[in-house]
């Protein structure tokens, strides 16, 4: 069988995003058209290797993340942030989701490119002007870094947990 050169020229890029619990998160965001994969893990903080023990308490420096491949031909960047990533959390609350509490749960952007960053300036912006939030935006724009991918029982957690706790949904 040989692959169909359409798909194999598809054209993907990363993000990766914070904003709290990232159970939550790879709930809503798996199922955006033009997501191809999500994974949940650790990013932004200076322990090497750390596990979710490591992150909690605000141990590590690392943000609860995830890293979201997608198809720009269906879903951009711009489209990812503000639609979809400034909606489902909370980004006035610094440091905090819901219940949960501690740098581990800010509310960040990890650009991976010159042109994200740019992007998610102007996207953290917008929404900041846009006076749908009452309280200032607290979310973070932070160098990419190193991605440690979080142990197996996190990876679709909400998948194989129905019902388990998350504090985020679509914001009007």
């Amino acid at each position: 069988m040989t692959s169909s050169p359409v798909a194999k020229g598809k054209q993907t890029e990363v993000a990766v995003l914070a904003a709290g619990c990232f159970w939550g998160v790879e709930e809503i965001l798996r199922d955006v058209p033009g997501v191809i994969d999500t994974e949940v893990g650790y990013t932004g903080g200076w322990v090497e290797n750390p596990t979710y023990a490591d992150t909690h308490h605000s141990k590590s420096g690392h943000a609860e993340a995830i890293r979201v491949t997608f198809d720009p031909a269906v879903l951009s960047y711009e489209d990812l942030l503000e639609n979809w990533f400034f909606r489902l959390h909370d980004p006035t609350t610094l440091n905090r989701q819901g219940y949960d509490v501690g740098t581990q749960y800010r509310s960040a952007i990890f650009p991976q490119t010159a042109e994200q960053k740019l992007t998610a300036e102007r996207v953290r912006a917008r929404v900041e002007e846009s006076g749908k939030w009452k309280r200032p935006i607290t979310t973070t724009i932070e160098p990419a870094s190193t991605w440690y991918s979080a142990e197996d029982y996190h990876q679709d957690y909400l998948r194989k947990n129905p019902g388990g706790y998350s504090c985020h949904f679509l914001r009007d």
